[in-house]
């Protein structure tokens, strides 16, 4: 089979031009999974049951939680969360939020979607299990009734912890049970800003303002995992979504699921056509774009590191 001698293409004219370095296949942390959300069909998978490190895709599932509350109507979207002064304390990215002071549920939501905040994750966590440390536990047992028989959640945020572990596959099955649980709330990943506490706040997934059909859903950084990204896009009515995980820079990573996508759906036209197309013969070898020094950057747990700090 091609996937296993193939990497992913590199898009953009821009990024082709500034490749150099090795394939994506050959970073350790790198796993993929593409599939059709409707049926379930995989159509590409790399490393898709390795256990890699989730980062801020994280926070999915700390929505997922409090929205079920939400859901039940045990809870409202009008609800105050308030910060405690270990959520007031947690590292960037944040809305800093002083102690005792509150957000409403839907200020969160939509801070945790955009700005993938750290002291907001764990306010929410102290609010619907009174610590992190059971909110995690919640995660982790809700993640084994998804089918994420390889996730272990022991924080609501995705700062680095190396016993918060997941794998590509396992962040499908949480993504596109999101979709199919929650329509009337996906929305809130689909905003490319929201004003939330005084704040207009930038959502950290680009490929909303450059793939077409991108709608949702997640971003995550650590040093640990690398960047990574859950994806989902519709396009002539079939909904496609991809994984990445372990990439070794925000334009790699962007870049491999924009041609994840692109092969997914051009796999479904062709067969609409009478055609038969896999997504490994769509792919070329890309090139590894590492234009950030990732040892200057800040642990996040999410969230994008700094504009600033390209390579000289």
């Amino acid at each position: 089979m091609l996937a296993c001698a193939l990497a992913l293409a590199v898009s953009s004219p821009q990024a082709r031009a500034a490749a150099s370095g090795a394939s994506l296949f050959q970073q350790p942390r790198y796993a993929a999974f593409l599939a059709d959300a409707d049926t379930g069909e995989i159509l590409y998978a790399r490393h898709a049951d390795e256990q890699r490190f989730p980062a801020s895709i994280t926070k999915v599932m700390t929505i997922y939680l409090l929205l079920e509350r939400v859901a039940a109507g045990t809870m409202s979207l009008d609800d105050q969360i308030v910060f405690s002064r270990n959520a007031a304390a947690r590292p960037p990215t944040k809305l800093g939020i002083p102690a005792g002071d509150s957000i409403t549920v839907e200020q969160a939501v939509r801070a945790l979607a955009t700005r993938s905040a750290n002291d907001v994750a764990t306010a929410v966590a102290e609010r619907l299990a009174g610590s992190e440390d059971r909110f995690g536990e919640l995660m982790t047992e809700r993640a084994r009734q998804l089918g994420m028989r390889n996730t272990r959640f022991v924080n609501a945020s995705g700062l680095p912890d190396a016993r918060q572990v997941t794998t590509a596959r396992d962040i499908y099955l949480l993504s596109r049970a999101f979709i199919e649980s929650f329509p009337q709330y996906y929305r809130y990943f689909q905003e490319t800003e929201a004003h939330v506490a005084g704040q207009m706040l930038r959502n950290h997934n680009g490929l909303l303002r450059t793939t077409r059909g991108v709608d949702g859903i997640k971003t995550g950084f650590t040093r640990a995992a690398g960047f990574t990204l859950a994806a989902s896009a519709i396009r002539d009515g079939r909904r496609l979504i991809a994984v990445v995980l372990g990439g070794p820079s925000r334009e790699a990573r962007d870049s491999n699921v924009d041609a994840l996508l692109n092969a997914g759906f051009s796999v479904m036209a062709a067969r609409q056509r009478g055609s038969s197309l896999h997504v490994a013969d769509m792919l070329a070898e890309p090139a590894d774009l590492n234009d950030f020094l990732l040892t200057s950057l800040v642990e996040q747990g999410s969230a994008e590191p700094p504009r600033t700090s390209r390579r000289r």
